[in-house]
């Protein structure tokens, strides 16, 4: 017989500073939609994508696309209450964004992390890599994303959509293998309490087993 079938959600959150290609990167992953008009998104924006994972499995992914001026904010408590994973995104054009990734892993780490006390899984993208091919742009992400011990790092173009399904599949593996590493591992020996017989002695409070 096969496995029964699985159902996953997970919230995942999108930070970085203003401009860096969050909304992009999102937009591409669920729509395969890239527009040149930019938008900057005001507080936080969502998205959801449906994914069959590995036959009979479904992935339900809750994309929340965080402001980049939110850092500092007060909200960002909540937003991030409840998350799974995180990508926290830089543009490999401006450097002082690469800079921002510290702050940001700074303040995801301390507002959430898993049941266990664990920090959540996160993703470095260095976005925009159509315009850096090559160079040491792409290798300081690489270096910082060690430093900062990231759970892996992607550089990414969201207008040629590249790597972004890579690190969207890597963060979802991520977040499977702590989901059931969380759940609670079930002894077929245990009894369960549905399974005991009960009485009541006439007169007594008091539940007796037989």
């Amino acid at each position: 017989m096969s496995s029964p079938k699985r159902e996953y959600l997970f919230k995942v959150l999108v930070v970085g500073d203003l401009g860096v290609g969050k909304t992009s990167i999102i937009q591409r992953y669920v729509h395969n939609i890239y527009s040149h008009c930019y938008r900057a998104t005001i507080g936080v924006d969502f998205a959801l994508k449906i994914l069959n994972w590995e036959k009979d499995n479904v992935v339900r992914l809750q994309l929340w696309d965080i402001a980049g001026q939110e850092r500092f904010g007060h909200m960002t408590r909540l937003y991030y209450r409840e998350a799974a994973g995180a990508f926290v995104v830089c543009d490999l054009g401006r450097a002082v964004t690469l800079q921002s990734v510290q702050c940001w892993k700074d303040d995801l780490d301390s507002k959430v992390m898993l049941k266990n006390g664990k920090p959540i899984p996160m993703i470095l993208i260095g976005n925009k890599s159509d315009l850096f091919p090559h160079g040491t742009r792409i290798q300081n992400v690489e270096d910082l994303g060690r430093e900062l011990e990231f759970t892996n790092c992607h550089m990414t173009s969201a207008k040629d959509n590249v790597n972004i399904d890579e690190a969207m599949s890597c963060l979802i593996k991520e977040m499977i293998a702590n989901k059931e590493d969380s759940e609670p591992t079930i002894d077929p020996n245990i009894v369960k309490p549905s399974h005991l017989n009960f009485h009541y002695t006439k007169g007594c409070s008091q539940c007796c087993r037989l």
